[in-house]
């Protein structure tokens, strides 16, 4: 005799859309996706700024079960993906189990069940709880003596203001990762000034971002799924070639590295510009930031790269530690997110009062990026571990979203009530990850937001395979089950 099983998805960016696909497809209904945005795609639904572009390419980053033929350029926009990721959830009839405006305040354990409180006051009870928050959806606000007192308009980009106008004005923008390359490259041909403050310079990877899909490789896509199907496991292969480069000091690595120098040396000729904006550590050592417009939008006349730190924002601008005060009449924060969050500020109480805070005391720690000691019946979607600068996030995602289906469908089965990851799984987990993260790129000697507080680097080190393997179904060794 079969039980029902309660399922709350909490978030509906790309990993809550992946499990909400997967659970559907493998017979379980009873689900329910919380999203506190106003619709669906996570980081493509909150970030909006000018210039906001995948660096990843478009025909690589889509699900596998729902190849995109039509994306408009080789490199997608982000309210491409947005409508692609509100696409899949009508296509495949997600839209019914969404409660959008709807923030998870409180999660608690008891008596062998969840009990979820809304930010309105609402409660919800769930068998399992399956966390999808992403990492890049806190945003970092950096704390600027004096930014209180400046008179124009501060705005992050992952909460950008359409509104705001930069045309004719002159804009300063913080940080130098993704965003702030696509910003100021987006912004500088209609500002009357676009003044970077990049106190770290990035490694960029020369990419001609702004193609546009040709029509006929559409209409092949279109015409022969088959060809699609083809194309898209071959790039998706092509993550065995990213894994080594990252992961192993071989040839392909250095190769890559020779190129992100190329792209610098080639298309900066001041040499004083040049030293300027060339880093102290390793390419790839961050996360690789690609753009084919940054360094000639850098060198315009309305553009200036500012590499001194900032001390205090004032009524009409932006103070530098060499005395300089720049005037400026729009402020676009670049600054990247708090990517350790994930569930937080959530208050999640598991088994015996644990909350999810003392539990990650010294840092997000997960079994297999999917499950957490001490929290019954509740698992992570790209939780921590999960970032990776070589493994589509879909693929993780969908992998892990049928590791879960194993657990549903024994508790459905009336196998199991209850199910844990033993702490010694995990310790022996995270004991390989730390291991396995000393000959990566990202272990070389630089400051990234891949650093979590504790010093440990919050990434997936393996190859696909292995996480293939580590995710193909559950080692009943490792969990307590009742």
């Amino acid at each position: 005799m079969t039980r029902r099983v309660r399922i709350v998805i909490i978030g509906a960016g790309m990993a809550g859309i992946a499990a909400a696909h997967t659970f559907r497809q493998a017979g379980f209904t009873d689900f329910t996706v919380v999203e506190k945005g106003s619709d669906v795609g996570g980081v493509w639904h909150w970030n909006r700024y000018p210039g906001l572009t995948c660096d990843v390419p478009s025909q690589i980053y889509q699900f596998g079960f729902a190849p995109n033929p039509a994306w408009s350029h080789l490199w997608a926009t982000g309210p491409d993906i947005q409508r692609y990721h509100r696409e899949i959830v009508d296509r495949f009839g997600l839209a019914a189990h969404l409660r959008l405006n709807t923030e998870i305040t409180a999660a608690r354990y008891q008596d062998g069940s969840w009990l979820l409180t809304t930010s309105g006051g609402d409660t919800m009870t769930a068998d399992f709880v399956v966390c999808a928050t992403g990492v890049l959806h806190h945003p970092f606000i950096p704390d600027i003596p004096g930014m209180d007192r400046f008179a124009g308009p501060v705005v992050h980009t992952a909460r950008w203001d359409p509104d705001i106008q930069t045309s004719g004005k002159r804009v300063a923008v913080i940080g130098t990762g993704s965003t702030g390359v696509q910003v100021v490259s987006a912004l500088q041909p209609e500002a009357a000034a676009v003044l970077h403050f990049a106190r770290s310079p990035q490694w960029i990877l020369w990419a001609p971002m702004w193609l546009r899909q040709p029509r006929a490789l559409t209409t092949a896509l279109r015409r022969w799924p088959a060809l699609h199907a083809f194309t898209f496991d071959r790039l998706q292969w092509m993550s065995n070639i990213l894994a080594d480069v990252v992961t192993t000091p071989s040839w392909r690595r250095r190769a890559v590295q020779a190129y992100a120098r190329l792209s610098l040396r080639a298309q900066i000729r001041d040499p004083h510009l040049r030293a300027t904006l060339t880093p102290d550590y390793q390419p790839l050592c961050k996360r690789q930031v690609v753009s084919g417009s940054y360094y000639r939008a850098i060198t315009r006349p309305n553009a200036l790269l500012v590499s001194d730190p900032i001390t205090e924002m004032t009524p009409t601008g932006v103070r530098t530690a060499d005395g300089a005060h720049h005037e400026v009449d729009v402020v676009v924060l670049a600054t990247g997110f708090h990517a350790h969050n994930y569930m937080r500020p959530m208050s999640i109480v598991g088994r015996d009062g644990i909350t999810l805070d003392e539990a990650w005391v010294k840092g997000p720690r997960a079994y297999r990026m999917t499950a957490i000691p001490g929290f019954p019946n509740l698992f992570t979607v790209l939780g921590p571990n999960s970032p990776t600068g070589s493994i589509p996030l879909q693929y993780s995602a969908e992998t892990t979203a049928r590791y879960i289906v194993a657990w549903l469908t024994r508790f459905r089965d009336g196998e199991i009530t209850e199910v844990e990851v033993t702490e010694e799984a995990t310790e022996e987990f995270n004991a390989a990850v730390a291991d396995a993260i000393g000959p990566t790129v990202w272990n070389t000697g630089c400051n990234s937001w891949y650093l979590t507080e504790a010093g440990t680097i919050d990434l997936w080190p393996f190859d696909r395979a292995t996480l293939t393997r580590m995710l193909a179904e559950p080692d009943p060794g490792h969990y307590r089950v009742s």
